[in-house]
């Protein structure tokens, strides 16, 4: 029997795939562009906009006649046990090989924002605690052992990372960010990308592009950034996870800018990620995002219409379930509505990707191999390390904390004994759980409470809720004074509970309307501060909220971001002192509810100035944490020096821990540019490193500075590095500068192509 040429894993893909293309039929090639959900909810309580409308009940055994290109969510639609729902994906992919010509396995992808999104699987941080953590390695090797959890049930593509940079923080799904910087997101989530890939799965970089930056911070509401912040804010985190990276698709976002909806946007989809950045993998819609450009954007009046519009901009995958890709595109290519050639464009980069992923080939099985568990011991222990590293101490000033070891604790608040104040919403037990309140949660997850009892263990600790974290009752506030009145210090736990669309106060389409701590969790702080007794707040949330009311009033401060299964015992282990707290804000904690949208990127006139009353300047600065011990900066190189605008420069600054026990600083380098042809953020992060440092070592830290760093995109759209002054400052935060070198570039403007530098290297060595 002689093998099809493209069954031949010997050949090229490109022929394999041309060859298979040739025999398939049109509507052969169009089951490639378009997944599967089943089990999807309509009952309006669903997990992804308009569900409800947009999914309709269709028969599995004749859908799949002409082949599949995906298999939404086997895992994440609704509780499965692992082992059996690895078997029962397995047995779809075998009568899917049985029902078609050609026997070829659908891809199968699942959500894996801050872990596996499936029952019992480990629940991580969320991204925004990466972004605390300033650890790309650490970062990596979690996405690697998500990865290969996701491959051992048979999953091949996951729905991560999201790339958007924080523009406003009452937009809901800050959580799911990394912070509000680009240079920290981009390589943040390169490393999230190359985890997930080394690993054998297909990173999915989201939302392409500007998602974060919509209107009020409304989720998907229209998008109105400018040009230059597009490219220079919203794009590089993406051009990061693609050439660093390796990402093989990228998921188009649901908005629109200037117009033009990202899912039938040209630009965006071929003429930047194919012909300028040279990406080859798959684009695939945002859930029910062909649909939306007829039903929620209305540049279609047709299904046809809107599969035209989105193919013809190099969308090549209608997810999560077929609506326009399937019977009306089918239709609109015979009538000679729609050019069979963008078909064969889109079908083609599929069965490339399905060729690199194996499924191809003749020998390829879907059988699971090995054990299943999706929550080991392993998994576990790496939870807890990055928990711990993400926790941020935003103040201390009377040195509260650590706690003594024996002390009364009166911990007061509605998230101090819920095992969900630790996950966001994209945890499986807050995106999919809820839905089944009578099933065991599936994973351990301590408390902060049960972990700071155990952390403690000869502390007298008493708790009351004080209040509910939406409920406006304020009932409990009397027996939340007694019980801190009693104490020698009270640890108040206010925050966040996630949920979608309303369903909670963090996560999707649970935006605010200013940053106000929920519900009457402010009411309560103002009660427990008005006591004698010292008060540490510990704030588990999805984004930050305006403290400023309590600066003065609080004895400390400790900011976790939804820090994942192992966040009880990272976050008692920073009250206790057992954890030297070491993360770094990601996102500026502001002073007032109000005033946003404001990150730290903000040029002249969007800081504090006498022409407006209103003072934006954060309470706490993006960068900024404190630990337990001290750190000096010591033989720093601080001369003018002159450089051509081609030219690298080497800054460097050697770190001491002066103090009593082991800790980390993270060394940040910024930019700041006094004169450009645009405006320009009076400051910005071009680079950081975090040093473990045991009492008395000393590292030397050298970053290598390159003139692309400085590089923005001017008045005609060009990125240029233009010739004029600079200043490097090393700094603890955005707000606290240390050291600062001025340069001066020489020479004519450059003009940067997509090979420009996007890393600043460093280089860690020992000092005397």
């Amino acid at each position: 029997m002689t093998t099809a040429p493209w069954r031949d894993p010997a050949l090229p893909a490109d022929a394999r795939v041309d060859d298979l293309l040739s025999r398939m039929t049109l509507e052969e090639k169009t089951a490639q562009l378009y997944g599967v959900w089943v089990g999807a909810a309509t009952d309006g309580d669903g997990v992804a906009p308009h569900q409800d409308e947009m999914t309709s009940d269709f028969d599995w055994d004749e859908v799949i006649t002409h082949g599949l290109g995906q298999l939404t969510r086997s895992f994440g639609t609704a509780p499965v046990d692992p082992a059996l729902g690895a078997q029962a994906l397995a047995r779809a992919q075998r009568r899917l090989g049985a029902a078609g010509r050609f026997g070829i396995p659908a891809v199968a992808h699942e959500e894996c924002l801050a872990g596996f999104t499936a029952w019992g699987a480990t629940a991580y941080p969320v991204p925004l605690a990466w972004g605390a953590s300033f650890d790309p390695a650490l970062v990596e090797e979690m996405a690697h052992r998500i990865g290969r959890d996701l491959a051992s049930v048979g999953v091949h593509q996951g729905l991560a990372p999201v790339l958007d940079v924080v523009r406003d923080l009452r937009w809901g799904r800050v959580e799911e960010t990394i912070g509000e910087d680009p240079y920290l997101v981009g390589t943040i989530g390169a490393a999230y990308v190359r985890g997930l890939e080394t690993a054998g799965i297909v990173a999915t970089l989201k939302h392409f592009a500007g998602y974060a930056s919509s209107a009020g911070a409304r989720n998907l509401a229209p998008v109105r950034a400018g040009v230059r912040e597009f490219a220079d804010i919203t794009l590089p985190p993406f051009e990061f996870a693609l050439r660093e990276g390796g990402a093989r698709s990228v998921m188009a976002a649901y908005t629109e800018t200037d117009g033009v909806p990202a899912s039938a946007d040209p630009y965006l989809l071929t003429e930047l990620l194919r012909e300028q950045w040279k990406f080859t993998g798959t684009v695939v819609s945002d859930y029910f995002g062909v649909g939306f450009l007829q039903t929620l954007h209305r540049v279609a009046g047709t299904e046809a219409a809107a599969a035209h519009a989105a193919l013809a901009a190099g969308m090549d995958v209608e997810l999560p379930t077929v609506r326009c890709y399937g019977d009306p595109l089918v239709e609109a290519v015979r009538a000679g509505a729609v050019p069979e050639s963008l078909v064969d464009r889109a079908a083609a980069r599929v069965l490339r990707q399905k060729c690199e992923l194996g499924l191809l080939d003749e020998d390829w099985s879907p059988e699971p191999t090995g054990p299943i568990d999706l929550d080991s011991a392993a998994n576990r222990v790496l939870a807890r390390r990055l928990a711990e590293k993400s926790v941020v101490l935003l103040s201390n000033p009377d040195g509260v904390l650590p706690l003594a070891p024996a002390t009364r604790i009166a911990v007061v608040g509605p998230r101090a004994s819920d095992a969900l104040a630790m996950l966001g919403c994209y945890s499986f037990p807050s995106h999919v759980g809820v839905h089944h309140p009578d099933l065991p949660m599936g994973i351990e997850i301590p408390t902060l409470l049960e972990s700071l009892r155990t952390e403690l263990p000869d502390a007298k600790i008493t708790f009351t809720e004080g209040c509910d974290t939406t409920d406006p009752d304020t009932s409990g506030f009397e027996e939340a004074v007694a019980r801190s009145t009693e104490a020698d210090v009270c640890v108040a736990v206010l925050g966040d509970r996630a949920g979608l669309f309303g369903r909670g106060t963090s996560g999707e389409g649970c935006d605010v309307a200013d940053l106000h701590l929920p519900g009457v969790q402010a009411q309560l702080l103002d009660a427990l501060t008005a006591t004698d007794t010292p008060v540490v707040l510990v704030l588990l949330t999805g984004r930050p909220y305006a403290l400023g009311r309590w600066h003065d009033r609080l004895a400390a401060t400790v900011q976790a971001f939804f820090p994942g299964e192992e966040g009880g015992p990272a976050v008692a282990g920073v009250l206790s002192g057992r954890v030297n707290p070491s993360g770094r804000l990601p996102v500026s904690v502001p002073q007032t509810p109000g005033g946003q949208p404001w990150t730290y990127l903000q040029p002249p006139l969007g800081l504090a100035g006498e022409v407006s009353n209103l003072d934006p300047t954060p309470l706490h600065p993006f960068g900024h944490g404190l630990t337990y011990t001290d750190f000096t900066w010591e033989d720093t190189d601080d001369r003018h020096a002159e450089i051509s605008t081609d030219e690298p420069y080497d800054v460097s600054v050697t770190v001491r821990n002066t103090g009593p026990r082991e800790g980390a600083e993270v060394v940040q380098l910024y930019l700041h540019d006094p004169v450009a042809s645009v405006t320009r953020p009076d400051v910005r992060l071009i680079g950081y490193q975090r040093l473990e440092l045991a009492p008395g070592e000393a590292r030397r830290v050298t970053f290598h500075f390159h003139g692309d760093l400085s590089a923005f995109t001017d008045r005609s759209g060009r990125r240029v590095v233009e010739p004029g002054a600079l200043e490097l400052r090393l700094a603890a935060s955005s707000a606290d500068v240390r050291h600062t070198t001025r340069l001066t570039l020489t020479g004519p403007v450059r003009v940067l192509g997509p090979d420009r530098r996007l890393r600043c290297e460093t280089e860690v060595s020992t000092a005397e």
